[in-house]
């Protein structure tokens, strides 16, 4: 651990800004209204700057609004010297009469257990130990993210591709997580601690390009700053707030449509749309209550895109009747007026051998499983490198990951299925394929197939669909392999 001050401009030209800077703060407390009278407030205080200026900075606010304060240091057991972090954490406390409480865990042991990355897993690993302490308190918990933090976030969500609520950043309150030093820089943070001589420790990891934040830090963010418009970080702050506007006044319409689209009561793990209802909305809106409708039946959005929402908006707007399948096992459903979003139990498909049923099995990453008749299949995701070459095996395929558009799953054949079978996007039946391959009939239900709802993505021992492959433009990969081949 290293301890510094660090000036990152002239003293006396920042002077009259430092002093009024706890005044700035309270003042965006009062308008988001992140502390009440009586509040007990857990600070997750790390040690860096932005924690500690935030441990003070509650400390001089306590004075205008009455609060309980607790401080948490989470050690997550990654670098060597992070028990020192612990360790001045709890002696700052200690001078400033602030309850403190020491978590330590294996961040990167649980990021392996859950599959998940180690900043993942981190994060889980902080609030719950902030949720822990807070316990049943009327209060909050107080975090540390910087203006900084909340532009760097919004390139991050932007490169990746996002809605409204991701292009606005970091929220200054988000249920009972407040976050009252997002209106400084770090800049005014670490000018703010040097002026009151306040020391402050230095994680060596935030100065490596090792992160993906880091390098929009380093690079991307500075760059702008100094060679494309000065105040690009106050700018982007002000754009963020007006963007999470909007996004709230699409919340209100939303829950609005909602009360007009969806029908309550009907259980868990399903929800019911009346489609003319939903028809008459705006198509962005469509879009969002559909969203919320999966999130509802699944329990969760993440790994939910934007082509799971056109593919479930394209099946209830059209004229037929009919399924598709989402990630979490869930099914959506059109029957006339009626739309139906819901967990879909694990299906056996019988196949007339007399033999017994095959039973489904529904994509997940990573997965190892058995499949009766198959093998073992392993299920593997990962970004593409260009240096990889793409393997050549019959048992091993890559699959472009984002061309998926709903729950991949290996089963057996169903009415419709087919395949693309060139690189004009032609289509031929699986019916048909499976006749000109000269499979016999009463082998044809025993036959597993990798199936994107109706497009079948690989018939195993046989052809993959042109549609799926890897190309020069692929970004992620899904690798299936079949181990102890059974076919």
């Amino acid at each position: 651990m290293e301890k510094r001050r660090v000036s990152p401009f002239p003293f006396s030209s920042y002077s009259v800004i430092l002093y009024s800077m706890i005044n700035k703060v309270l003042n965006y407390v009062k308008e988001y209204q992140m502390i009440e009278a009586g509040d007990m407030v857990v600070a997750g205080i790390s040690g860096g700057a932005d924690s500690v200026c935030l441990l003070f900075v509650l400390l001089e606010i306590r004075k205008k609004i009455p609060f309980t304060l607790r401080a948490v240091h989470v050690n997550h057991k990654i670098r060597p010297d992070a028990s020192e972090d612990a360790d001045y954490v709890r002696e700052l406390c200690k001078r400033q009469g602030v309850p403190f409480y020491l978590v330590e865990e294996d961040v990167e042991g649980r990021a392996k257990e859950y599959g998940i990355s180690t900043e993942e897993a981190g994060r889980r690993i902080r609030y719950r130990a902030f949720g822990e302490v807070l316990g049943g308190e009327k209060g909050k918990i107080a975090v540390a993210h910087n203006s900084n933090d909340r532009a760097e976030t919004m390139l991050f969500h932007l490169f990746r591709g996002t809605g409204l609520a991701g292009a606005g950043g970091i929220r200054p309150v988000n249920g009972n997580v407040i976050r009252p030093v997002l209106c400084l820089s770090r800049k005014e943070i670490e000018g703010w601690l040097l002026e009151r001589n306040i020391s402050f420790c230095h994680d060596s990891t935030n100065a490596q390009d090792i992160y993906t934040r880091n390098r929009i830090r380093h690079h991307i963010l500075t760059y702008a700053e100094e060679e494309i418009c000065q105040g690009t970080l106050a700018n982007m702050n002000r754009t963020a707030d007006l963007l999470l506007e909007a996004q709230d006044y699409i919340d209100r319409q939303e829950k609005a449509a909602i009360k007009r689209c969806v029908k309550t009561g009907t259980g868990p793990g399903r929800v019911e749309i009346r489609i003319p209802e939903l028809l008459k909305e705006d198509v962005y809106l469509r879009g969002c209550i559909l969203l919320y409708c999966i999130g509802q039946a699944a329990g969760s959005r993440k790994d939910i895109t934007a082509a799971h929402i056109r593919s479930a908006d394209r099946l209830l707007s059209g004229e037929r009747n009919g399924e598709i399948h989402l990630p979490y096992g869930l099914a959506v459903y059109k029957k006339y007026d009626l739309g139906m979003i819901q967990r879909k139990e694990a299906e056996d498909t019988a196949y007339m051998s007399g033999q017994g049923e095959l039973p489904e099995h529904r994509i997940t990453f990573p997965s190892v499983f058995e499949a009766p008749g198959l093998g073992t299949v392993e299920i593997t995701v990962f970004l593409r490198e260009y240096s990889q070459n793409i393997p050549q095996k019959t048992y091993t395929k890559w699959f472009d990951y984002d061309k998926i558009t709903s729950s991949a799953m290996f089963r057996a054949r169903r009415r419709g299925d087919y395949l693309t079978i060139n690189n004009k996007m032609g289509h031929k039946s699986l019916q048909d394929y499976f006749v000109n391959e000269k499979i016999p009939r009463q082998e044809r239900d025993k036959i597993y197939v990798l199936a994107d709802g109706s497009h079948i993505m690989w018939v195993p021992g046989y052809r993959m669909s042109e549609y799926y492959k890897v190309r020069e433009d692929t970004r992620k990969i899904m690798q299936v392999s079949i181990l102890d081949k059974k076919i």
